[in-house]
């Protein structure tokens, strides 16, 4: 009975973890399309970064819908909110108007170059809506259904699903350059075949429109995933929160648990008015900050411009798209040192671990690009596996943990909104920075940002690990107890 009420949880944590796999997906998909999206639209290093950061500028404007959504609608309704944003904006980033080739045989509509430019921000804006919805909800949506001794690994999932997603944008990019040849991106003017057009003349397209089937299986899969129980409860729906409790772990759980949950609930306000109440100043802190520091360390700028920024060294774009899909396997393979060892050795040690990884391979990459170096990959991926079994997974882990039930939703929404406005002005910015202070200087900046980090997980991150929810919102509340009564 415990393997299949296992397998049960791990089906439904699966569907949620599609969201992070798209998240993934859509941030490194456009990494292979920047230097023919350069081309063909004539961007300056200012409008590449736009076009690039704009996805991240939705997800701004999700993680701020998502909050409410979540507590008010409920987590399931929310993730199908963002599998519909993800499914129209892979649609219509590959289907701009037609600007270039054969435009009296257009295989689309067409329209200037100015129209088909903004057309495709607005798809990646909306994209982001849906990406941003998805950072906040499936680590809470995962978080309210695992146990206490396997939490910890099954929200790593969810970041696990963005560096396969990653790697896998990073693979198809290079299969779709390798197929196309000399021919890549060579524009014709002459009539042209509807695949020849997507995948070789103007193979931006096709290499967005490989998101497609990813976001339906997404947006289907989740209208079979039940509600979280404790989202449940909050809604006074009893019943249906026991029928899901017993599905994951039996009867005997469900009855303690339900006890556990009613009696947190019973003194939950819900709303900012808990959220800003002195026992939450802590973790509101850790929320907010926590995400912030993890993107000041340049992640977003590496993912959505890796190929760039090898290519700044070995000066090959063959060779540059390939050291990408191994800055994605690096990811992922170090994603599964975090799932192995957070419940083992707990997050903040890993976390403490991997950042001061980070601040030593950062330094080392801005002191190989000083030097003209053809070895910066090697420095690089050690940030990226540093990355990955700390900031990465760690970072959802600690931040869908730590808040109580009613205002989860709410407070991970501001943990992901200052996440992804980081992400977007260090994306924004990477291409300028590189342009005005060199990869090398970007690099020192990266570094330098990821000292203030290692003191604040030292000083405020506590250890979560085997804790239930409930113990870790009563663990806030006597810890804010003893100040007073001191």
């Amino acid at each position: 009975m415990k393997a299949k009420n296992s397998n049960y949880l791990l089906g439904i944590s699966f569907v949620s973890t599609i969201g992070g796999f798209l998240f993934g997906y859509d941030t490194a998909i456009i990494s292979g399309c920047n230097a023919f999206l350069e081309q063909h639209f004539e961007l300056s290093a200012a409008e590449l970064g736009w076009v690039v950061s704009s996805a991240l500028l939705g997800t701004i404007f999700g993680c701020i819908v998502a909050g409410s959504i979540t507590d008010k609608l409920g987590r399931k309704k929310a993730l199908i909110l963002a599998a519909v944003c993800l499914t129209l904006s892979a649609m219509g980033s590959m289907l701009p108007p037609q600007f270039l080739g054969d435009l009296t045989n257009a295989h689309w509509f067409t329209s200037d170059v100015d129209m088909a430019f903004n057309l495709l921000i607005v798809v990646r804006i909306i994209g982001g809506i849906g990406v941003g919805v998805t950072s906040v909800v499936a680590p809470i949506y995962i978080s309210e259904l695992s146990l206490p001794q396997n939490r910890g690994k099954m929200v790593s999932l969810y970041q696990l699903s963005i560096t396969l997603g990653i790697l896998l944008a990073f693979l198809i990019d290079w299969i779709v350059l390798n197929q196309a040849g000399d021919l890549a991106g060579v524009i014709s003017g002459k009539p042209s075949e509807f695949w020849n057009w997507l995948f070789v003349e103007e193979l931006w397209r096709g290499m967005f429109g490989t998101e497609i089937p990813i976001a339906l299986i997404f947006l289907f899969l989740l209208f079979i995933v039940p509600e979280t129980p404790r989202w449940l409860i909050t809604k006074g729906r009893h019943e249906e929160a026991m029928d899901i409790m017993v599905k994951i772990n039996g009867l005997e759980y469900a009855q303690s648990a339900m006890s556990e949950i009613k009696e947190m609930t019973k003194i939950e306000t819900g709303g900012f008015k808990e959220l800003l109440q002195p026992f939450l100043r802590i973790p509101l802190l850790i929320g907010i900050l926590l995400p912030m520091f993890s993107h000041l360390s340049g992640i977003a700028a590496i993912m959505y411009f890796a190929p760039n920024i090898i290519n700044e060294s070995v000066q090959s774009v063959e060779s540059a798209f390939l050291g990408a899909v191994l800055v994605g396997v690096v990811n992922s393979a170090f994603t599964f040192v975090a799932i192995l060892n957070i419940e083992k050795f707990g997050r903040r040690k890993l976390l403490l671990i991997g950042v001061i990884g980070a601040f030593l391979s950062l330094t080392g990459v801005g002191i190989l690009f000083a030097l003209g170096s053809q070895y910066v990959i090697v420095p690089l991926l050690m940030y990226v596996a540093s990355f990955a079994f700390s900031f990465g997974p760690i970072v959802w882990v600690i931040i869908s943990e730590i808040f109580p039930t009613r205002v989860r939703g709410l407070a991970v929404a501001l943990g992901s909104f200052a996440l992804m406005v980081t992400g977007f002005i260090i994306t924004l910015t990477n291409p300028i920075l590189i342009e005005n202070i060199m990869p090398s200087g970007t690099f020192f900046v990266y570094a330098a940002l990821t000292l203030p980090a290692i003191w604040f997980i030292w000083k405020y991150v506590p250890e979560t690990r085997g804790k239930t929810l409930e113990e870790i919102e009563k663990y806030w509340r006597a810890r804010n107890q003893s100040k007073i009564d001191v």
